[in-house]
């Protein structure tokens, strides 16, 4: 079911980047170590009271199997299982359980570090319920049953193909969660740096001179966003404060480690760009005038889109006339499409 739903997710992009002020302040013009700084600095603010012992009762909801987005209800008591894949006689493997079963006996979930806390350096030290910080992260912690949990304990993530399990000692997470891991582990070394570096958790070469692993960019590629992880985002942005954001876009993994494009879900990290970006300027960013400039040396098409897709503006500039006004904008967000006839880019833009 998880799998699924993603293609119809990847078609919805767009409307779900039109509810996602979250970025708002982040300028996602810039590439490299440059935007995973930004990134961490945005990501760094949180619940500082969240503990580990909040994660029980937070799961029930952002790990829900039904949960109903429209109207923010818990509308079952299933939860997921990371690893899992089969409901069936087989406890282990089980990939839906009744979120009460949480202890630490046969058929039972709990909670799972999918960065493990053992192989951070320094490590993260043992958990409590009181323990807060990067122990009780709620990005990390997800529901496994507590078998599965046990049999993956320290392993190193490695490639693999169809269900979880032990890999000549290593761990496949399984083809419905490799997604998912990777963009935790992302998220993890953004937010935490050297103490969360990805080879203290996966195996194999890295990708270009990056600290990221080859293997997390592939699996960030091959198991795209599915709306199980956007609902979870979704739900620990109201109690812990922040996101993940390489579940908002996966592309911000490519723009900052390279590699093969991830799925862009805004259609803006991406952009073709056939033509030298830095010698367009477009200011005040943010406007809070009548007046928005556009300065370049060349005939652009300019189109400006709301966050619902709406075509609000479309016009052209050049050298000589590079002024265009937006006083009838209303205040947020909007796309800013600049086309010539040697390529395409799109820039965000602020109204206040």
């Amino acid at each position: 079911m998880k799998q699924f739903y993603t293609l119809i997710f990847c078609l919805l992009g767009f409307s779900i980047f039109a509810q996602q002020p979250y970025y708002d302040d982040v300028d996602l013009s810039l590439t490299g170590d440059a935007l995973k700084f930004e990134l961490s600095d945005k990501i760094s603010i949180h619940n500082t009271s969240f503990t580990y012992g909040d994660n029980r009762d937070t799961i029930k909801t952002s790990d829900d199997e039904d949960f109903d987005d429209t109207d923010g209800n818990d509308t079952s008591s299933i939860i997921w299982l990371i690893y899992g894949h089969t409901d069936d006689s087989n406890c282990t493997t089980d990939r839906t359980r009744n979120e009460n079963n949480f202890g630490g006996s046969s058929c039972e979930y709990n909670r799972e570090h999918t960065f493990a806390r053992g192989l951070a350096n320094p490590t993260m030290g043992d958990a409590s319920n009181g323990s807060t910080g990067i122990l009780a992260d709620p990005q990390n912690v997800r529901p496994s049953d507590q078998q599965m949990n046990n049999n993956k304990g320290n392993l190193l993530f490695t490639n693999g193909s169809g269900n979880a399990g032990n890999v000549g000692g290593l761990w496949y997470p399984g083809d419905e969660w490799k997604g998912d891991v990777a963009r935790i582990i992302m998220y993890m070394y953004t937010r935490y740096g050297v103490q969360c570096l990805p080879e203290f958790v996966g195996t194999g070469p890295k990708q270009g001179t990056t600290e990221m692993l080859q293997l997390l960019i592939e699996w960030n590629i091959d198991d795209d966003v599915s709306p199980f992880e956007m609902q979870r985002n979704d739900y620990l942005e109201s109690e812990y404060l922040n996101r993940n954001p390489f579940i908002d876009n996966p592309a911000f993994a490519t723009v900052i480690w390279g590699g093969d494009n991830a799925t862009d879900t805004w259609g803006v990290l991406l952009s073709t760009e056939e033509f030298q970006v830095n010698a367009i300027k477009m200011y005040p960013n943010p406007v809070k005038g009548e007046i928005l400039n556009i300065k370049t040396q060349r005939d652009l098409q300019v189109d400006i889109f709301d966050v619902l897709g709406k075509k609000v503006i479309a016009t052209t500039v050049n050298e000589n006339s590079n002024a265009i006004n937006v006083s009838a904008l209303s205040n947020g967000l909007y796309l800013v499409k600049l086309k010539s006839s040697d390529g395409v880019v799109t820039k965000r833009l602020i109204k206040q």
